[in-house]
């Protein structure tokens, strides 16, 4: 599967290579139950394969014993949106919750085979109060339900199994609320994995992949944009350093990661991006399955797309700084919090993050917060409240920040004071409305919730992007790769 020898993983058995990379890519961890019963089997068979490849694509660690499988990646850029892995039920964890997983973790001692919730809580207070704005207070239903989360994450991911007893239980309180576990301590280390010692560093931007040089090998270059096309959505020239847009440009490094992840590589004037036809290769699935909220986001780009055609001359533009250029921005903030009381400053990592060295950000179309209001008014009136359920209909401007935030996290929009910048891919969807079905009885979309995909078989989602939506000319379209 790399450039550097042929590939060894013939084309009648690729698809199933290829699913279980994915897999791999797509979940934390990996066990005899986790993300359901046969995956581990599944990656187990082509692990030895997997490790090789995504070490000389990626420079990624796989990890894989007979009861788990965990990928070590390689970061070059901290992303907000990578809390989506420290999750419950769909909401990120809190910096409390994040703070309590890392207490609970460190609380677990390897001569431990079991321990009561009663007795971990014992244990943590005093760590949490010692911490200035943290701290744990019992008679405070927020921290007990921030504790109930990161349990149950914990719980998961099979770091804990529940012996007797129950979460919910001991949060009622009362003398029987107790819950007893069992700690999988292979589990717990390969949960926390950090590149190197945290007590070392004197800085998040330690916890990287080094900065590219002026000399750095050509290699390095073309492993980051292997890397970046794979955590983002889309890579534009314009976001990255000169020598990713150079690897990304050639032929060879984008090809390698469409094989490698069943994938349709697209390549356009702005940069390069994977589209992917079954939806099991992403974390948030768009436009899939989905309620008014998602359903709303993709009809406002349908509307943003008509505004565009009928002013495309007129519109404004302003510059629109991407994951890259406003990386030390966000390193700075980070560190702004980063305590310094239990750094080994004698064995510290010196900072090594430069500004990187990329172009101005690009130019992109504005739209103006009235003109979106405007849009969701329309939507409004063509397909009547109702059929925005009873959670939006009364709140038209709620529903659009809603959608925005989903386009956002989607990089689809770049929001600023006043409105959103649009970014090319956005107007992949342009046609959107075409996939979205009226329900038969009524004439109305079908805004409300769907029943959820089946997560054991990589089926398309009921709308696919891919196949309804392609890139616009106004976007600088280039001819697609094969």
């Amino acid at each position: 599967m790399t450039r550097h020898s042929r590939p060894r993983v013939e084309t009648v058995d690729l698809g199933s290579y290829q699913q279980a990379v994915r897999r791999v890519l797509t979940c934390d961890v990996i066990t005899a139950s986790r993300p359901r019963p046969g995956v581990l089997d599944q990656v187990l068979y082509w692990a030895d394969q997997m490790s090789e490849d995504l070490r000389a694509l990626f420079g990624y660690t796989l990890v894989a014993t007979t009861d788990h499988v965990r990928l070590v990646r390689e970061l070059d850029l901290l992303d907000p949106t990578q809390r989506q892995a420290f999750a419950r039920r769909g909401r990120p964890f809190d910096r409390r919750r994040l703070a309590y997983l890392c207490l609970l973790l460190a609380a677990f001692q390897r001569s431990q085979v079991e321990i009561s919730l009663g007795d971990l809580v014992r244990g943590f207070t005093p760590s949490a109060n010692e911490i200035e704005g943290l701290g744990y207070d019992p008679t405070d239903s927020s921290h007990k339900a921030a504790l109930v989360d990161v349990a149950h994450w914990l719980l998961d991911r099979g770091a804990l199994h529940l012996s007797d007893g129950s979460v919910e239980a001991w949060a009622r309180g009362g003398d029987q609320g107790d819950a007893l576990f069992d700690i999988d301590h292979e589990i717990c280390e390969v949960l926390f994995r950090p590149t190197r010692p945290i007590q070392h560093l004197n800085s998040a931007s330690g916890l990287l992949s080094d900065p590219l040089g002026p000399d750095a090998p050509r290699e390095r270059a073309a492993q980051r944009a292997r890397r970046l096309l794979l955590e983002y959505p889309v890579v534009y020239y314009a976001d990255v350093e000169p020598e990713v847009a150079a690897a990304l440009r050639g032929r060879g490094p984008a090809e390698e990661v469409a094989r490698l992840t069943g994938t349709k590589l697209e390549r356009r004037a702005e940069g390069v991006l994977l589209a992917d036809a079954s939806g099991a290769f992403t974390d948030r699935a768009f436009p899939g399955r989905g309620g008014a909220v998602t359903r709303t986001a993709g009809l406002l780009l349908a509307q943003i797309a008509t505004h565009f055609e009928e002013s495309w001359a007129a519109l404004a533009r302003l510059s629109a700084p991407g994951p890259v250029h406003e990386h030390p921005e966000l390193v700075a903030r980070i560190d702004a919090g980063v305590p310094r009381e239990g750094v080994v400053s004698e064995l510290a990592w010196a900072e090594t993050e430069q500004p990187p060295t990329v172009g101005e950000p690009a130019s992109l179309p504005l739209v103006e917060r009235e003109r979106l209001e405007d849009m969701v008014a329309d939507l409004f009136e063509e397909f009547g409240a109702a059929s925005f359920t009873a959670s939006w209909q009364q709140d038209p401007h709620g529903l659009l920040d809603a959608a925005l935030a989903l386009l956002t996290d989607l990089d689809l929009v770049r929001p600023l004071s006043g409105g959103v910048l649009v970014t090319p891919a956005a107007l992949r969807y342009r046609n959107i409305r075409g996939a979205l079905p009226e329900r038969p009885d009524t004439g109305l979309l079908p805004f409300g919730p769907l029943e959820p995909a089946d997560e054991s078989a990589d089926e398309p989602p009921q709308t696919d992007p891919d196949d309804v939506h392609p890139a616009p000319p106004e976007t600088g379209t280039e001819e697609t790769a094969p």
